[in-house]
């Protein structure tokens, strides 16, 4: 079992800071703009919960292309996560995810996909979470 400390200050309107004791830096979070007194440009619990899905699949990602012995040149992921409101409710339902590997070898790109693939199913928070994960995987040279 592992646990992670998160603490949350609330600073003015609608604007907090999180923190962690166990790391280094604090982050402002706040209502997204698109929610009355929001504040646009900083970071929202949607943004957070979208970048918890990517930053999971690319460390996941990695591992398996290690354990795998997949040679690439470059990783880079862009997720896009939908909120919708359902039944009166608003939910995450589903994070798109787009990730663009740059691989060395031509004959590395079927490996590649399946590495990608296994990477999303393999995912601890794509499996903790009720929203949809789609992948758009995109191998090139």
């Amino acid at each position: 079992m592992h646990n992670y400390n998160v603490n949350l200050v609330w600073k003015n309107n609608r604007l907090g800071e999180i923190a962690s004791p166990e790391l280094n830096s604090k982050i402002e979070v706040a209502t997204p703009p698109e929610f009355p007194k929001g504040i646009e440009g900083i970071w929202s619990p949607e943004h957070f919960f979208t970048a918890a899905v990517n930053s999971c699949f690319m460390t996941t990602f990695l591992a398996i292309a290690e354990n795998s012995k997949l040679e690439f040149e470059s990783f880079a992921c862009d997720a896009v996560g939908k909120l919708e409101q359902i039944e009166g409710k608003y939910l995450m339902t589903e994070v798109t995810l787009t990730p663009t590997l740059k691989i060395l070898k031509e004959e590395d790109k079927e490996k590649a996909l399946r590495v990608l693939d296994k990477s999303e199913k393999a995912c601890l928070i794509s499996n903790s979470i009720k929203s949809t994960v789609h992948l758009v995987p995109n191998v090139v040279l």
